[in-house]
């Protein structure tokens, strides 16, 4: 009896320790393991939902991913490397990535005024219609970037353009007025393809820094007639619309008959107001790029034929591929370069028929080769007029320089006006005393224009010269 009582007492002891020894075991595996992997670092615990599984959630994004041991890391790895905010490099990168059809960004908020604003900054600058926004394919470009974006229509993009323009005005007429100096006016009319006249006015001024401006103040309608009392009712308006009628230098017109109305009436208005430099002597400067004009198409008339065969040689040459191909292998054959095109021109522009000769004249023994081996090129110079093109070019290379220096719109040019022309006069002189009667008849004929609009002169431009610091030495 006593040794069975002894053994139940045994046995009831050791299983209590078995018991606590089972507790031990299961305390020890309940107890918090640490995390080793690395995609921890990116992610963080949550604690355990209504069903009992553990989870996890991103630290960028907040994707959320089951965390049990069970389940391995392998997936928070994948994750990682596909995390659109987490593999952002550097600040201002934009990535872009899909997922079953979206987009996402790593621009979270998105607005539309914004989108707005660049959009229409985009038609201004690149100068494109107002339907631009109605394009469906552009929406459909705008929509896979940003869902987000909301259309707008034509009528939109007009508002909102008239609004630039007023917040625009407003700057340049602020900065007009606060202009320390004075405003010097260019202005030419234009007719359309329609018959529709337009007026330009321009502005150039010397802001508080030193630096010259060029703003384009209207580009405005003008109803016919455009005579000089028009012209000058259109161009005060303007000014006065500005404010700068009290604050005006000079005005720049080309030599059109009814400028010269046009000035006068614009001096009277100006003096009502007590608005002018030495009583309007210095206000009224022709346009010497047009004048220049004027001389070289008197002597380019001279050579109207010749103009005429090469404009039609250089029509002949571009008009087919095989042409093309054909005199590429006449340049070959005369050795020149190939790498200088030919050039044709605009007949009212005479400085781009000047480089038409120039560069047929470049390729004149081509052109003579073609001619050869093309019997349907009939429009060919003769020797003897291609002579006179060599010296017509030579003689234009200095109005063809004046011209591009006179023409510049970033730097000054009222103190080019005196070592252009006088070696223009320098060159008319020199060619109407030479022996060559073709030479002498031309320069005859342009000698009268120059001295028509340039026997008197602006003294404007004896100052701008003697201001100069290049012609002080």
């Amino acid at each position: 009896m006593t040794v069975r009582i002894q053994f139940k007492k045994y046995h009831k002891a050791r299983n209590l320790l078995a018991i606590k020894i089972k507790q031990k075991k299961f305390n020890r595996q309940q107890k918090k393991r640490r995390l080793s992997s690395r995609v921890w670092s990116h992610f963080s615990m949550l604690p355990r939902n209504s069903d009992g599984k553990l989870e996890c959630k991103c630290n960028k994004c907040g994707a959320k991913y089951v965390a049990d041991s069970k389940s391995g890391t392998g997936n928070l790895h994948r994750h990682i490397k596909k995390c659109v905010r987490m593999t952002t490099k550097e600040i201002g990168q934009y990535i872009i990535a899909t997922d079953e059809g979206s987009c996402l960004t790593t621009r979270t908020i998105f607005n539309q005024d914004k989108f707005r604003e660049l959009v229409v900054h985009s038609i201004l600058r690149h100068d494109l219609s107002f339907s631009f926004v109605e394009y469906e394919g552009m929406w459909n470009i705008f929509k896979y970037l940003e869902p987000r974006v909301c259309h707008f229509s034509r009528n939109t993009v007009k508002f909102d353009i008239k609004k630039i323009y007023g917040v625009e005005f407003g700057r340049l007429h602020t900065e007009l007025l606060a202009c320390p100096g004075r405003i010097c006016l260019t202005s030419d009319a234009w007719t359309s393809i329609a018959t529709d006249g337009y007026l330009s006015l321009t502005a150039h001024y010397v802001n508080k820094n030193w630096v010259l401006q060029k703003r384009i103040l209207n580009f405005s309608y003008i109803p016919p007639p455009h005579t000089g009392v028009a012209l000058a009712e259109k161009i005060y308006s303007l000014a006065c619309d500005w404010g700068i009628e009290k604050k005006l230098f000079s005005i720049t017109l080309d030599n059109a008959s009814a400028n010269d109305v046009c000035v006068e009436i614009l001096k009277t208005q100006l003096r009502l107001k007590n608005a002018l430099i030495f009583d309007g002597i210095l206000f009224y400067v022709r346009c010497c790029a047009h004048i220049l004009n004027l001389i070289v198409q008197d002597g380019l008339k001279e050579i109207d034929i010749v103009v005429d065969k090469i404009r039609e040689s250089m029509k002949y040459v571009k008009g087919s591929q095989g042409r093309k191909e054909k005199f590429k292998n006449c340049v070959f054959q005369t050795s020149l370069d190939s790498k200088r095109a030919l050039m044709q021109d605009v007949p009212t522009r005479w400085n781009s028929t000047y480089r038409m000769l120039s560069s047929a004249l470049f390729y004149h023994l081509a052109f003579c080769h073609l001619q050869l081996s093309d019997s349907n090129f009939q429009s060919c110079p003769t020797a003897k007029e291609w002579d006179r093109v060599k010296k017509k070019c030579r003689f234009l290379e200095v109005f063809h320089n004046a011209t591009v220096d006179f023409s510049g719109s970033r730097y000054p040019t009222s103190n080019l006006y005196f070592p252009h022309v006088f070696v223009i006069q320098l060159k008319l002189h020199e060619e109407s005393s030479s022996q060559d009667l073709y030479m002498k008849k031309i320069t005859d004929q342009m000698f009268v224009k120059f001295n028509k609009y340039w026997c008197e002169f602006n003294i404007l431009f004896v100052i701008a010269v003697k201001f100069d610091p290049l012609y002080k030495f």
